[in-house]
């Protein structure tokens, strides 16, 4: 008996299934990344001034950093991966990583549970941050490494002290805004 022509019913793996779970994939990704602030209210050049006191600078640096903590990750890692393009074995570790980063810290839509406590988003990057250096420190690229944090680091305290922060509150209600107004847009 031939079956050409028929819809099978078999609840192996189909291409459709393959589809799904990459279009989900596609989405968490969306949504993970969504979770960060826009760029454009990041680097919004009306928002910059130059602080009057070092007081002032470090106000501006510790809420600029926990406001926008995901988009100075995504660019410090930027920042690495770049660094470390010359040493393959080390691109790899940090490919590895990224791969750890992507699941544990950027594409998690609940709080991360761990032998039923909650860990906060903060003690995350931390522990990912070490492992990610202790790793990459493991492959010889240890110049590199500590070259491109220490740009990196420069360049996300530079931003920080210099992005005001009397706007914060009013730009994530309009990313929220925007966020929901995007979501109906995209649902009809």
């Amino acid at each position: 008996m031939t079956t050409y022509g028929t819809i099978p019913t078999s609840s192996s793996a189909s291409p459709s299934s393959n589809l799904d779970y990459i279009s989900r994939a596609k989405e968490r990704i969306k949504a993970g990344l969504g979770s960060r602030h826009p760029w454009r209210v990041m680097f919004d050049f009306h928002s910059l001034k130059l602080p009057s006191n070092f007081q002032e600078a470090f106000v501006r640096i510790k809420t600029n950093v926990s406001f926008f903590r995901m988009n100075y990750a995504i660019i410090v890692q930027l920042i690495l991966f770049l660094s470390l393009l010359w040493h393959p074995i080390s691109l790899i570790v940090f490919i590895i990583m990224m791969a750890a980063w992507l699941f544990l810290y950027f594409l998690r839509d609940e709080p991360l549970v761990v032998f039923g406590r909650m860990i906060d988003d903060r003690v995350v990057l931390i522990v990912l941050s070490v492992l990610t250096l202790v790793f990459l420190f493991l492959t010889d690229a240890t110049v590199n490494i500590l070259v491109s944090l220490l740009i990196g680091v420069v360049l996300v305290a530079v931003h920080a002290a210099f992005r005001r922060t009397d706007d914060l509150s009013l730009d994530e209600e309009a990313a929220g805004l925007m966020t929901a107004t995007s979501a109906r847009s995209s649902s009809s």
